[in-house]
């Protein structure tokens, strides 16, 4: 049965998704893009600061149902530019500790509020 994760701890949906879902043996995050909880966008700061906050975004939103970033299976990362990649890995290494999960990284053409990153998570319960 689905389920729905929400919290205050991160930006909240902004149509018509949930910030995630599970079915009490796998969560899938939505992507997180650089917002505050508050909803302030980080947009124009350095690839770094905006990866940090997607990742304590998808923190959050992992925390809400007990879970940590060790439970990370798998994310996925968009870029609006590849060249940016080095500069994000070097930050998402910060999170991830001797055993990070499976990944797979993407440029994408736009990104949603002209960020620079959006990363998504599946882990498990």
């Amino acid at each position: 049965m689905k389920r729905i994760i929400s919290t205050e701890d991160a930006p909240a949906a902004v149509g018509a998704y949930s910030q995630a879902t599970t079915n009490d043996d796998l969560v899938f995050t939505a992507g997180q893009i650089p917002f505050t909880p508050e909803g302030e966008s980080l947009a124009d700061e350095s690839v770094a600061t905006q990866t940090k906050r997607a990742l304590a975004n998808v923190e959050a939103v992992l925390a809400e149902d007990g879970l940590d970033m060790g439970d990370v299976l798998k994310t996925t990362i968009l870029l609006d530019d590849i060249d940016d990649f080095d500069e994000m890995n070097e930050t998402y290494g910060e999170f991830f500790d001797d055993e990070p999960p499976a990944r797979s990284a993407f440029e994408v053409a736009n990104l949603p509020k002209g960020v620079g990153v959006e990363i998504e998570a599946i882990a498990t319960q």
